[in-house]
């Protein structure tokens, strides 16, 4: 319909200028008549210049006509392709100076100009999707109706699907509703599908909103904030220990002295036996339980004082040999890898290693099943070690490393805490999860390998 009526107009433009032709010849034609009338000659004579003429006039008119329209049709054409998103096209006499040759140019420049704007364009998009690629923030766009129309790998991963099943499902479908029904800079704890046994991961929301095609989007996206959270947990509970620590050490000293001061003069005090028994009996008590408490207020003062690790070159291979053989419960099997050496501090790697080995022992043996099985190998410029036993798994991912949290009746919450802190010193990370090939938990431990 717009060609239609762009071709009426054209017609209608060229019709004119033959109009204005025709007036303009039209004086000539009259002063030629009144010629012929005054100065009678033959009509053979009077046909021919008549034709000869009308031919003029045709040819001038014609080339006239050319001169005029060819160029805006030239121009026209440029224009229309430019709409199309075709800027290859450009006007010819733009160098004329004349107001055709100004058009011209100032066509052409608007064409070079868009030219440049759309390689900006695609430039952009391109370095923005790369951007997205690269992101290791989940990232989500949905529009009006609440439906996904964009999402980056980091939350493709998330939520564990490929991007065609996630496009232009609703934010309820995709279990993201609470997310986007959420306030700005609020935390939320979610489980990847890609890790479900590794226990939900805290991450703080980030809301904006954006315009595309004059529709408002929702733009989420999600920071995770799970090993900040940890680590200010961690200073929490150090600040805290060493409050309690301090001022429990202070008091049970004098009491397991005075205690056992008392216990030993019981001996010269005379009266019935069976109040200085009873006597005894509750210094004794006294005494063991103040010394219990010390132990038990030093062990959590491990998690406050841990000091740096002194890093030198260690093979994993045989730290592993020497901290399997100090497990005598049961035997242990030990799965060589390919020798591997990382810059770590002996001691704590293998303290590290004997709290996470006796936890999995424990399991083993409370589920009445004598297999644990210790594996090592590399993967890039990281080494994993595994941890497996034949447990009851792991029913409560999330409290696993916070300190005082214990599900052993004897435990005291702070090994696996201080294997976490180990390896975070480390620049490494421990991961609890249970296993997919068999019953019972796995251990990983991720750890960077020295540098060849």
């Amino acid at each position: 319909m717009a060609y239609e009526r762009r071709a009426g107009h054209r017609r209608s433009a060229v019709r004119r200028v033959w109009s204005y032709c025709l007036l303009l010849t039209l004086p000539a034609l009259i002063f030629f008549a009144i010629l012929l009338y005054k100065h009678p000659v033959s009509l053979a004579a009077v046909l021919l210049l008549i034709s000869c003429l009308l031919l003029y006039f045709l040819l001038i008119s014609a080339a006239l006509v050319d001169g005029m329209i060819r160029p805006l049709q030239t121009l026209s054409n440029v224009v229309s392709s430019l709409r199309e998103g075709d800027y290859s096209f450009r006007a010819r006499g733009a160098g004329s100076a004349d107001a055709f040759g100004e058009l011209a140019w100032e066509v052409n420049a608007l064409a070079d100009l868009l030219q440049k704007q759309r390689v900006r364009s695609l430039e952009a998009t391109a370095l923005l999707a790369r951007i997205l690629e690269v992101m290791h923030a989940p990232l989500f766009a949905f529009d009006r109706n609440d439906q996904l129309q964009l999402a980056n790998n980091a939350g493709l991963k998330l939520l564990g699907l490929p991007y065609a099943r996630c496009f232009g499902r609703t934010a309820r479908e995709l279990g993201l509703g609470d997310l986007l029904a959420a306030n700005d800079q609020t935390i939320h704890a979610i489980g990847s599908n890609q890790r479900p046994s590794a226990g939900p991961t805290r991450w703080l929301l980030r809301k904006a909103v954006f315009r595309q095609d004059g529709a408002p989007h929702t733009l989420l996206l999600l920071a995770d904030v799970s090993l900040p959270l940890q680590e200010e947990e961690q200073m929490a509970w150090k600040r805290l220990i060493r409050v309690l620590g301090h001022e429990l050490s202070n008091s049970l000293a004098p009491i397991k002295s005075i205690a056992g001061s008392l216990l030993g003069q019981v001996e010269s005090v005379h009266g019935e036996e069976a109040v200085l028994r009873d006597f005894r009996r509750g210094l004794e008590v006294v005494e063991g339980r103040a010394d219990a408490l010390h132990r038990f207020v030093q062990s959590y003062r491990q998690l406050a004082q841990l000091p740096q690790p002194q890093c030198r070159l260690v093979a994993i291979g045989a730290l592993l040999e020497r901290v399997v053989l100090l497990e005598q419960r049961l035997a242990v099997e030990l799965v060589a890898g390919a020798p591997v050496v990382v810059q770590a501090d002996p001691d704590q790697l293998e303290q590290m290693l004997i709290n996470l080995l006796a936890n999995a022992v424990d399991a083993s043996i409370a589920n009445h099943v004598r297999a644990v099985r210790v594996s090592w190998h590399r993967e890039a410029s990281n080494l994993f070690i595994l941890i497996e036993d034949s447990g009851m798994g792991i029913a409560n991912a999330e409290n696993l490393f916070v300190p005082f949290y214990t599900t052993k009746p004897t435990g005291s919450g702070v090994g696996l805490a201080l294997a976490q802190q180990i390896a975070r010193g480390h620049g490494g990370e421990i991961v609890l999860g249970n296993r997919e090939d068999a019953r019972g938990a796995r251990a990983t431990i991720r750890l960077p390998l020295a540098h060849e």
